[in-house]
């Protein structure tokens, strides 16, 4: 039974400053490399055949970190913008309270977690999924059904809209899933890569 391993990056720069960040290449903050090298001993004693990430260095650098701090190197690895974060479009680089008073609460909201409707310019929780699921299908699929033990360092959207997939979850339900900044998620599959278990490896507060 293959495990499948989803680490969303450690806290980044622009999440420190409450930027919508998208594609901007942000570097990690110091709590962010703290929680990707935190993330180290959770994956230690768990074999990884494969890693995948994002274009994105917040994710490369969580990867290094958490894999380093797990004693673990020379893993083949694969990037892609398939698997980058949700384009916020022309949000990029703004301060979401700043939105909030401009467009008001309500807005701010139908951009950030609706499931459809896209920010100005930006993709939506489904336009990135329909980006992302037929990479995961393609390209990484095929490795777990080998029985291949694979890792994916991404993004909090990259990550959910695999998150829907895998736990076929409606578009009302993915609006409740929070994804927390470096605490690894572990999904152990069958050989037809349904769900047997999946569980977080440490506790934590939810990330918005």
């Amino acid at each position: 039974m293959p495990n499948l391993i989803l680490l969303r990056h450690g806290q980044s720069q622009w999440n420190l400053e409450n930027r919508f960040t998208g594609w901007v290449d942000v570097e990690l903050s110091a709590k962010g490399e703290e929680e990707a090298r935190a993330a180290g001993p959770l994956l230690k004693d768990l074999p990884i055949d494969y890693l995948f990430t994002s274009v994105l260095k917040r994710a490369m650098r969580t990867a290094d970190l958490a894999l380093e701090a797990a004693g673990k190197s020379g893993i083949p690895t694969e990037r892609s913008e398939k698997l980058n974060e949700r384009h916020y479009g022309d949000l990029q680089g703004l301060n979401k309270d700043d939105i909030a008073k401009q467009y008001g609460d309500a807005q701010l909201k139908i951009w950030r977690r609706s499931y459809d409707i896209p920010p100005p310019n930006g993709e939506s929780l489904k336009d990135t999924q329909a980006r992302c699921i037929p990479y995961y299908k393609d390209v990484i699929e095929p490795k777990l059904r080998e029985g291949k033990n694979v890792m994916i360092a991404a993004h909090g959207n990259s990550l959910r809209s695999i998150v829907m997939y895998l736990e076929n979850l409606t578009p009302e339900q993915i609006l409740e899933v929070n994804i927390p900044t470096g605490v690894p998620a572990l999904y152990v599959l069958d050989s037809s890569l349904k769900i047997v278990s999946n569980r977080y490896l440490a506790e934590f507060t939810a990330a918005h």
